[in-house]
């Protein structure tokens, strides 16, 4: 027994002086500036940077491998200040928000069963995917609203979510909570926007959601190259030009839409207008 517990305590002792002496020679002192540029970030650990957290934009800032740009969350006053400090320039980062693919409000989407339960679309998606007659479509309780730690979403009047850009850190907290995978990050350049996932075609979807694309092609067909028909839905090339509203112009349901930041949804010249405010009912008795 003493000659076991007198071997463990010399390997403990052995241990300890190899950590000792590997802590002295491999030890790396960090830069000072990092803790006091660390000091300066809104702490938010949003991670819309593309680093691990505002220590890890602290550390890439210091070696040069970011700007003080790439904050979304800090100031402009406060990028500056960040900037003065390291003696380097801002930098330019355009804003990249979270945009839905969906319109279905509660007005214009039905529904086809009751769903009751936890008040949350994670939840109601569990149960038959949710009651709402298009299976692709938003829910509607808000999951995006309660994770936005920047109050940068809210519901609207027909329980559709309406992000508002100018609070939007594109911190991607609203793509995780949605079931439906109907948030994604873009800049703001990206005006020209489909705004459906709906995958079934031809004109018997709009039973379902009157804002649904029917897949009839005819933006892809106004604007070759730059909008292709996959599985039914356009799906934009944002790496050629876009900077025109042609391609909206002759949707039937303003499926796609011209984002403009003054005006905001701009619907094309053909896309019916929907009167109705109040919502649809389910089609169920």
């Amino acid at each position: 027994m003493l000659v076991a517990v007198g071997a463990l305590a010399a390997l403990s002792f052995l241990l300890a002086t190899l950590l000792v002496v590997a802590h002295k020679n491999l030890y790396v002192e960090e830069d000072p500036r990092i803790e006091a540029v660390f000091d300066l970030l809104p702490g938010t650990n949003c991670g819309a940077c593309g680093f691990p957290g505002c220590r890890g934009l602290a550390e890439a800032l210091v070696d040069g491998s970011a700007q003080p740009a790439k904050c979304t969350v800090s100031t402009e006053d406060e990028k500056g200040s960040i900037a003065a400090f390291l003696g380097v320039d801002v930098g330019a980062q355009e804003k990249v928000v979270a945009r839905l693919a969906c319109a279905g409000g509660a007005n214009v989407a039905r529904l086809q069963a009751f769903y009751q339960g936890v008040e949350s679309c994670r939840g109601a998606a569990l149960i038959g995917g949710g009651g709402k007659g298009c299976s692709w479509g938003c829910l509607g309780y808000g999951d995006c609203e309660v994770v936005c730690d920047f109050d940068a979403i809210t519901m609207n009047a027909q329980s559709l979510p309406e992000v508002l850009e100018d609070a939007c850190t594109a911190c991607g907290d609203c793509v995780d909570a949605c079931p439906k995978d109907l948030f994604s990050l873009h800049p703001v350049s990206h005006q020209l926007w489909v705004a459906c996932r709906n995958l079934e075609n031809g004109d018997a979807v709009l039973d379902d959601c009157e804002v649904a694309c029917t897949a009839c092609g005819k933006c892809a067909a106004d604007a070759p190259g730059l909008i292709t028909m996959q599985q039914g839905l356009p799906v934009v090339d944002y790496t050629r030009a876009h900077n025109n509203r042609e391609p909206i112009e002759r949707c039937p349901t303003g499926a796609i839409v011209w984002l403009d930041p003054e005006k905001g949804v701009q619907l094309g010249r053909e896309a019916h207008r929907v009167i109705r405010k109040g919502a649809r009912r389910a089609s169920v008795t």
